[in-house]
């Protein structure tokens, strides 16, 4: 039986911000199906590499693979469609919106015919895929159209592993998921 090709690899990765060198020929492997942890000390580069191979920063130098073959991922916009999505430490949520909202955060669906055109929302839509998508991981919000920044911090980081897992056709990252949350939110996040 052969190896699986992997879904995404780094070679020799190199990162520096001033005279500060983040990384220094980090490689890193995922294949289909594999749950892979990085871990390190803080100041590492565990983040750095993640920003790195979604687009956030631009390596100096090193290579990475897609699918096998060479690719550049100059924005977080490319990575997604790659189907790479990230969850970051600090969840990247519109804390003023709701839930459904934050899910669907530059990829609105509009309204048919011409109030579409004019830029209205179908915002039931949204609300009713959203709330399916929260149900279908295990996600309790007690009420889905408050903003939420009013939701605890379990809710919230829900939600950002929710889009990602429900937008991600192959890769999700996972920064740090459950560093600011208590025993019981923790828990939550992981099942």
């Amino acid at each position: 039986m052969s190896t699986p090709e992997p879904v995404l690899e780094a070679r020799d990765i190199v990162k520096s911000f001033g005279r500060v060198q983040a990384l220094r020929g980090a490689s890193f492997t995922v294949y289909p199906r594999e749950v892979v942890a990085l871990v390190g000390d803080n100041g590492a580069g565990k983040s750095t590499l993640v920003k790195t191979l979604v687009g956030v920063h631009p390596p100096d130098s090193g290579q990475i693979l897609f699918g096998g073959r060479d690719v550049e991922i100059p924005s977080p916009h490319a990575a997604r469609d790659l189907g790479i999505e990230t969850v970051y430490q600090d969840l990247s949520l519109a804390a003023e919106l709701d839930p459904a909202a934050n899910m669907y955060l530059g990829r609105e669906i509009p309204r048919q015919g011409v109030l579409g055109r004019l830029g209205f929302l179908d915002t039931k839509a949204m609300r009713r895929s959203s709330d399916e998508a929260f149900r279908n991981l295990g996600v309790r919000i007690q009420d889905t159209s408050a903003p939420v920044a009013s939701m605890s911090g379990g809710q919230r980081q829900g939600i950002a592993i929710c889009r990602a897992v429900t937008w991600a056709s192959k890769v999700v990252f996972l920064d740090e998921p459950t560093a600011a949350l208590g025993v019981v939110q923790t828990r939550n996040v992981l099942d």
